[in-house]
């Protein structure tokens, strides 16, 4: 059996607010910055999910927006792998797709 790790690095200033979030997978060979994560865990013994949003101080309003909404039409696209579940998540990003043209994101 093999563990991978993913690590994340925030650096945050006085308010603890983050200004710098960098990520590594070493296994992938993957390292970089970013402006945002989101990330969701699922707690078995809770039933409960766990969440962890960071985003920095330069992140603007606008993109966050665009974090936003991509970030929901994705997880239609995990939901469908998981769940065979088509109708829902059509419906999903039928909503979504509406809001993201409201805020222009989505022409």
């Amino acid at each position: 059996m093999k563990t991978s790790e993913i690590n994340f690095k925030v650096t945050v200033d006085e308010n603890y607010l983050p200004i710098d979030i960098k990520w590594e997978a070493k296994d992938a060979g993957e390292t970089s910055e970013c402006k945002s994560a989101m990330i969701a865990l699922w707690d078995a013994k809770e039933n409960n999910t766990l969440r962890i949003d960071l985003w920095t101080k330069d992140m603007s309003v606008d993109e966050m927006k665009k974090f936003f909404i991509q970030n929901i039409m994705t997880l239609t696209d995990t939901y469908t792998r998981a769940t065979s579940d088509t109708a829902t998540a059509d419906e999903v990003k039928a909503l979504i797709s509406d809001v993201g043209r409201k805020l222009g994101i989505i022409q």
